[in-house]
């Protein structure tokens, strides 16, 4: 079971700190490393360094071209350069790519053998008001469990970890529906027992919800916002349970900043203060912001509750993104944990992407 008990504790001392000295300190403290730290090794630098399966994700076998319909040009062209894979090739694939590299940020939708429905439940999805029918990967089935054990087989010959999974199955976890919200409960229960058997160390939940959180209104000149607060609460509650069980078997359950609550920081430490629990904690992506002043606070506002994993992010998204300012923020911050390259989209594919992001986090670290 991977204990860490010390976090909370961490998290009120850094807050402790942080009020206990003037506020021009509290600058210098997050932006200047410590002087005496040791300077690290390159060997250091790559343990702290995690491949990620969402920038290749359209290298891997789908259900889509397992039925032999035609792919995508873009799609066929990537795979021509680099090949098809599977999520069970990724350890060796990690090594061949990035030599030294030891651990894995694996996406929950790569999971499982696409030839075989045994492995998948049947679910539906709703995106933009329209609903489809999809097959998810259930780690619960007998089929998968066996899968796992393969993928588990691989990791352990190969030496390259499983450190996180990025996981969108458990969905609707703060939902106001009852019903929805049990239902994303246990499947994030079930990825816990899935990731607990391959090692990983965290596993992320998305808050679920309205993609989009409701906005304040104005009562006598003075905002308020009492519908966001039903979806806080309802956060909270499955958070707790879930960190509860993850600690059961030894995964911490994360938070990234996604879309709808945790789109906005202040409202994931909300959710990790109130939960107040060792086995729940936020991952911080550097882009997933709703405005480019977040880039960089809203790494700060998070580094008090992030203990073991990053996402270094390069996205067209917004004008500028630092990836070697955002790296030194955490270090200053304290972070001694992974961070995973998850190139999103601009000017290189998904391998040259992390590979940029490579460059750029060892040259900060």
């Amino acid at each position: 079971m991977n204990q860490n008990p010390a976090a909370p504790a961490r998290r009120r001392d850094f807050l402790k700190a942080a009020t206990a000295v003037p506020a021009a300190a509290v600058v210098t403290v997050v932006s200047n490393a410590p002087a005496s730290a040791r300077p690290l090794t390159e060997a250091d630098k790559l343990a702290r360094l995690a491949s990620n399966t969402w920038p290749i994700r359209t290298l891997f076998k789908s259900r889509a071209s397992a039925s032999g319909r035609p792919q995508n040009p873009r799609t066929a062209e990537f795979k021509k350069k680099y090949g098809e894979l599977t999520m069970l090739d990724v350890p060796q694939f990690t090594k061949d790519i990035f030599p030294g590299v030891t651990h894995m940020d694996l996406w929950s939708s790569l999971f499982g053998d696409v030839t075989d429905d045994s492995m998948y439940a049947k679910t539906e999805m709703t995106f933009g008001g329209n609903t489809r029918t999809a097959y998810e990967f259930d780690p619960s089935l007998p089929s998968a469990k066996k899968w796992l054990d393969k993928l588990a087989a691989n990791i352990a010959k190969t030496g390259v970890k499983c450190h996180h999974v990025s996981n969108n199955a458990p969905r609707d976890i703060c939902d106001l529906d009852p019903a929805k919200r049990r239902a994303g409960i246990e499947v994030a229960k079930k990825w816990l027992d899935g990731s607990a058997q391959i090692g990983a160390k965290t596993m992320r939940v998305n808050t679920g919800g309205p993609r989009i959180v409701p906005e304040a209104t104005a009562t006598r000149d003075y905002p308020r916002n009492d519908e966001i607060v039903k979806y806080l609460n309802n956060a909270i509650e499955s958070f707790k349970e879930m960190a509860d069980y993850g600690a059961k078997v030894g995964v911490i359950v994360t938070i990234e900043n996604h879309w709808g609550l945790s789109a906005n920081p202040m409202n994931v430490r909300i959710i990790l203060d109130e939960v107040n629990h060792p086995y729940c904690e936020a991952s911080p992506d550097f882009c997933n912001w709703e405005h480019e002043y977040m880039l960089y606070h809203g790494i700060k506002a998070l580094l008090p509750y992030t203990h073991h994993t990053v996402h270094a992010k390069y996205w067209n998204r917004w004008k500028e993104v630092d990836v070697q300012k955002c790296v030194r923020i955490l270090t200053a911050g304290g972070f001694k944990g992974i961070i995973a390259l998850e190139y999103e989209d601009g000017p290189w594919d998904g391998i040259e992407g992390m590979r940029y992001l490579y460059k750029e986090v060892m040259a900060a670290l």
